[in-house]
């Protein structure tokens, strides 16, 4: 599963799901213009500039 499957899966989840995503790559994300959110490689493509949290 790719950052862009990652993060509408936590998007769509419901309400009471303890499902959640690395905070680096929620701001990754909302960083983009809303447009953007729903293209799979600007996603992808901005995860993969986000920090890393384990190095």
């Amino acid at each position: 599963m790719d950052a862009f499957d990652r993060f509408w899966q936590w998007s769509n989840k419901p309400p009471e799901s303890p499902l959640t995503i690395p905070a680096e790559l929620h701001q990754a994300v909302m960083e983009l213009a809303p447009e953007d959110r729903g293209d799979h490689t600007t996603v992808n493509r901005a995860a993969a500039r986000a920090p890393d949290p384990e190095r």
